[in-house]
């Protein structure tokens, strides 16, 4: 609980950083779990770079776009009514996912080395699956997103 207790105090007085740091801890753990977990690597065969790639990009690109759209579409549909979690959720996935995807996935190429040809194969070939695996889970953890958590913790 102290734990709790202190990222609290640290995301009151620092919101944006705590927010981009947070995304990028997510996603490095993330990626630690999918590999050990996952893929069963072993620590021996564990990827470093690929974690910390992944941990840069939370702290580089997600935490940053994803916080700000938040702010922007808490600001666009203000409240947290059912009605107004379901209206952000529908733009969020009808507007944002779709161009964030469409950002996120040639970044990772990016930043893996891929030649810009190869990039825009790899998003071409991608893509499409990307966005429709994305539809069968976030619709609805978005809709429980914007109706229970408050934006800050978001």
């Amino acid at each position: 609980m102290a734990l709790w207790r202190a990222y609290q105090r640290a995301l009151a007085a620092h919101p944006w950083k705590v927010q981009v740091l947070t995304a990028g801890s997510l996603m490095g753990l993330g990626d630690i779990i999918s590999q050990q977990l996952v893929e069963r690597r072993g620590l021996q065969q564990h990827q470093t770079g690929r974690t910390l790639t992944m941990a840069s990009l939370g702290c580089g690109f997600v935490g940053p776009v994803v916080g700000g759209w938040y702010r922007v579409l808490d600001h666009l549909i203000p409240g947290t009514t059912k009605v107004n979690a379901l209206k952000k959720m529908l733009l969020d996935q009808g507007g944002f996912a779709p161009c964030f995807l469409g950002c996120f996935l040639p970044l990772v190429g990016v930043l893996n080395g891929m030649s810009a040809q190869d990039n825009w194969a790899k998003l071409k070939r991608d893509y499409p699956d990307a966005l429709i695996t994305n539809y069968y889970l976030w619709p609805a953890v978005q809709l429980a997103n914007f109706y229970l958590v408050p934006l800050h913790y978001r």
